[in-house]
């Protein structure tokens, strides 16, 4: 058996993990005991009609992503949730919209699902974000690190909750989501902010929102609300706002690559709480020292090249009654 283990490696390397926060329009999460097989979509305790939904839906072109959770994995049990997660679909965007569905029978979820993609009416059960979803992802047998990190950090972020009488938030085991070398990972909705190389400390901090927002930086993979390659320039962002950032909205503007991917020129738009807005062009240059050659699994047998982007400058322009454009430098840094 093989002694190799990715987030040993991620970690070893000192890699910077921004750039990792997947993007999907929709995320359907199912409550489905444990085991689940290394394709979670074949798991034991799926009906077929299920398995049949889940594989056309990963064949076609939909922005959706499956993932199976569970909370009492030993348990096989008739009633189950079916949480979905909906990119908002205004022009300023935080995050995902909830729909929650209880089911008696797991037969029943694959039509609530068909129902939901075919743009049908919901009538039963829908509810508004209300509850704060946080998974964390234990799925060993698809990669062992996800077990051998993910499933203690599981255990102590629950005991973290329950010590801190937090309500209103529930934290759940998921099936493979990405990023098996930066276990334990994690994806907080209905932000879609993803997490990883997780330990108590910063955990809390996620949880509480408080601290010093700059610890987040060896944590933070990325707000799955936009592209990977520019999620840097968001991090730049949260960083410059403080924790007020996360009730900031955005809308993803503009995106130009240059050929061989060194160069990423981008536009956002942002509001505040107080509805003032502003609009931020960011340059970002990849990073020669940090772009790193490693496998991205424990089983791969071959390495990657992972491209990692510095923001090399951030022009604001605030919406005010005299328009004015402020330029600030990130980081203070030349390319190598």
């Amino acid at each position: 058996m093989s002694t190799f283990f990715c987030a040993d490696a991620c970690r070893q390397a000192n890699e910077d993990i921004i750039g990792s926060g997947t993007n999907y329009s929709v995320y359907v999460l199912i409550e489905c005991p444990y085991p689940w097989d290394y394709n979670a979509c074949e798991s034991r305790y799926l009906p077929e009609n299920l398995e049949i939904l889940m594989r056309e839906v990963n064949k076609s072109q939909l922005s959706v992503r499956f993932l199976l959770i569970t909370q009492n994995q030993n348990k096989r049990q008739n009633n189950r949730k079916i949480l979905i997660y909906e990119k908002e679909q205004s022009l300023f965007v935080s995050g995902y919209k909830k729909y929650e569905f209880d089911v008696d029978h797991p037969e029943k979820i694959a039509p609530v699902i068909q129902k939901y993609l075919a743009g049908d009416n919901l009538d039963i059960n829908i509810q508004e974000n209300q509850v704060r979803d946080m998974l964390v992802c234990t799925h060993g047998s698809h990669d062992k690190c996800c077990a051998k990190y993910g499933n203690p950090f599981y255990m102590q972020a629950k005991k973290t909750i329950s010590e801190l009488g937090i309500k209103n938030t529930r934290i759940w085991k998921a099936s493979h989501f990405g990023g098996h070398r930066f276990a334990p990972t994690m994806i907080d909705f209905p932000d879609g902010r993803y997490y990883g190389l997780l330990d108590r400390e910063s955990f809390k901090s996620i949880l509480l929102r408080t601290g010093n927002i700059k610890s987040l930086g060896g944590v933070y993979r990325g707000w799955g609300i936009l592209p990977t390659c520019i999620q840097a320039l968001e991090r730049e962002l949260m960083f410059h706002h403080g924790w007020e950032w996360f009730e900031y909205k955005i809308n993803f503007l503009d995106i130009d690559i240059n050929s061989d991917r060194t160069l990423i020129q981008t536009q956002l738009a942002v509001v505040k709480p107080d509805g003032s807005r502003y609009t931020c062009e960011g340059r970002l240059v990849k990073d020669e020292s940090k772009t790193i050659q490693l496998k991205g699994s424990c089983d791969a047998t071959n390495s990657y090249e992972f491209i990692k982007y510095y923001v090399s400058h951030i022009n604001f322009t605030i919406e005010r009654k005299i328009t004015e454009k402020v330029l600030v430098n990130y980081p203070q840094k030349k390319a190598s």
